[in-house]
C-alpha cells in the first residue's frame, strides 16, 4: 500500500464528539493479548506524534504553520484518548504493565529480526533483554500481590524467565548514546523501525513515571521507580538512532507515514472486528494527515514528499506474534554484553575497571539488598521458596537456572555468564 496514493479524511472532517471519542472497552478475559499490545502501541504513537508536534510550534514563528499543526495535533490527541480508553476500568496498573512489557518484548524481536542496519539491529537485541527481564520481574509482584496468572495474560506466546537482569541496566547516561542514522541514505524500514521502537519505549517510560506514585506498597512503587528509569535509559538509547538532521517540517511528514503504517499494520493483522473498525477509521485519519504534512512541505520548504521518502510503499506489515526463539537466542549470545564508548557493545569482562559502567553501578548499586527489582525476586522467594517462571524449556544461561536465588551478577560482574556476540541480518 502506498498512502501518497490513497484518500485520507481532512483533519477538520475527523473531529469527534464526546459521544464518538468514547469507545466501548475490551474485555480483559477474552481479550487477544496482542490485540492489547496494538493498543499500546498505538496509544504511544498518537503520543509521540502529538508531543513532537507541540515541540514543532514551540520551534516555530509562523503562527499559520502553527495553526495548521494545532488543528492535525487536536485529532491526534482525541485519537489517543479514544485508543486509550480501550483499557477496562477493572483492568488493574501491574496487568496493564503486563501488556506493556509483553509488547516491549514481541514488537523488539520482530523489528531486529527483520533490520538491515546492522548498528540498529544490535541496539534493538541488546534492549530487547532488559524488556524481558522487566516482564519476569513485574510478573512475579503481580502474582505475589494479585494472585493474577501473568502467563494467562501473555497467552503463553512470551516466556517470562530471568534475562539480563534489572540491576545490570543502570549505566551512565553517556553510555546510552548510539549513532544515529541517515534518513536519506537509510532504508524506509530502518527508519521507521527507529521511529517505532522510540515511540513504544517512550509511551512505556511515561506510563511508568505516572504510575509510579499510584502503586500500592513501597516494593511496586520502588519496582516501578527503578524500572520507570531504566526506560529512560531505552529513549535515550533509540531516539539517538533517529536522524537529527532532518527538517522539522521533513519529520512531521516522517511521523504522518509512520502512523500510516501502524494503523495498516494493526488493520492487517487485527484479529478483533470492532477494533479492527477503529484501526481503519485512524488509518484514514490518518492518510488525510499526511497529505496536509505533504502541503506544509511544499509549501514552507518547496520539497516534495518523494524528496524525503522516495517510495511511499509500506514495508510488509508488523505481526505481533510470538518470538520465543529468537529471545532466546539473543539471550544465549549477549546477556554479559552492556553498552561502553564509542556507539560500542561490550563484554563486562573487557571493560576497564574505571569504567563508567562500574562508576555509575558503585553510585546506583551499592549494594544488592537496595535494589528494588532483586527485592521483588527476594521477597516472593521467602514467601513461595521458588520464583515465579512460565517457560517452555530451562534458560539458556546455566547461571539463570536457579529458581531459589535471584542472580545479580549476570551483565554486572566479570565472567557470570558467557556470551559470543550480536549478529546481523
Amino acid at each position: 500500500m502506498n498512502p501518497f496514493k490513497e484518500k485520507g479524511l481532512a483533519p477538520e472532517k475527523a473531529l469527534q464528539n464526546w459521544c464518538e471519542m468514547y469507545p466501548e472497552s475490551y474485555n480483559k478475559k477474552t481479550v487477544d493479548p496482542y490485540t492489547k499490545t496494538r493498543i499500546i502501541l498505538m496509544n504511544g504513537t498518537e503520543f509521540e506524534a502529538n508531543w513532537f508536534s507541540h515541540q514543532f510550534a514551540r520551534h516555530c514563528g509562523d503562527n499559520d504553520l502553527r495553526r495548521e499543526l494545532a488543528l492535525t495535533r487536536e485529532v491526534e490527541k482525541q485519537q489517543q484518548l479514544k485508543i486509550s480508553l480501550l483499557k477496562p476500568e477493572n483492568e488493574s496498573i501491574l496487568e496493564h504493565t503486563i501488556g506493556y512489557e509483553q509488547l516491549a518484548v514481541d514488537l523488539t524481536a520482530e523489528l531486529a529480526k527483520r533490520e538491515k542496519d546492522c548498528n540498529v539491529k544490535r541496539a534493538l537485541d541488546f534492549a530487547l533483554l532488559e524488556d524481558f527481564d522487566h516482564l519476569y520481574r513485574y510478573s512475579n509482584l503481580l502474582d505475589m500481590t494479585e494472585g493474577t496468572s501473568p502467563e494467562f495474560l501473555v497467552g503463553r506466546y512470551t516466556e517470562i524467565m530471568p534475562g539480563r537482569p534489572t540491576i545490570s541496566h543502570h549505566r551512565h547516561p553517556f553510555d546510552n548514546v548510539r549513532k544515529s542514522i541517515n534518513s536519506k541514505l537509510a532504508d524506509v524500514q530502518t527508519v521507521l523501525d527507529t521511529m517505532i521502537i522510540t515511540a513504544a519505549e517512550q509511551q512505556t517510560m511515561n506510563y511508568y513515571m505516572n504510575v509510579t506514585n499510584f502503586a500500592y506498597n513501597d516494593l511496586a512503587r520502588k519496582l516501578y521507580q527503578e524500572i520507570a528509569l531504566v526506560e529512560e535509559e531505552h529513549v535515550t538509547h533509540y531516539e539517538s538512532l533517529m536522524d537529527p538532521n532532518a527538517t522539522w517540517l521533513e519529520m512531521l511528514l516522517w511521523h504522518e507515514y509512520c502512523e500510516c503504517y501502524l494503523y495498516w499494520s494493526c488493520y492487517m493483522t487485527e484479529s478483533d472486528p470492532c477494533i479492527k473498525k477503529l484501526w481503519d477509521l485512524h488509518l484514514c485519519t490518518e492518510i488525510g494527515h499526511l497529505h496536509k504534512a505533504c502541503e506544509l512541505l511544499e509549501k514552507y520548504e518547496g520539497k516534495s514528499w518523494e524528496q524525503v521518502i522516495p517510495c511511499g510503499d509500506f514495508p510488509a506489515p508488523i505481526s505481533l506474534h510470538s518470538n520465543i526463539e529468537y529471545v532466546r537466542d539473543v539471550l544465549c549470545n549477549t546477556v554479559q554484553y552492556t553498552t561502553g564508548k564509542d556507539n560500542n557493545y561490550e563484554r563486562v569482562e573487557c571493560l576497564p575497571t574505571d569504567a563508567n559502567f562500574f562508576r555509575f553501578q558503585k553510585i546506583t548499586n551499592p549494594t544488592p539488598d537496595i535494589v528494588a527489582s532483586h527485592n521483588v525476586i527476594d521477597t516472593y522467594l521467602r514467601r513461595h521458596r521458588t520464583d515465579y517462571r512460565f517457560e517452555v524449556a530451562e534458560n539458556p544461561i546455566p547461571a539463570l537456572r536457579n529458581r531459589r536465588c535471584d542472580n545479580t551478577d549476570v551483565g554486572r560482574v566479570p565472567h557470570a555468564a558467557d556470551s559470543t556476540d550480536f549478529k546481523c541480518n
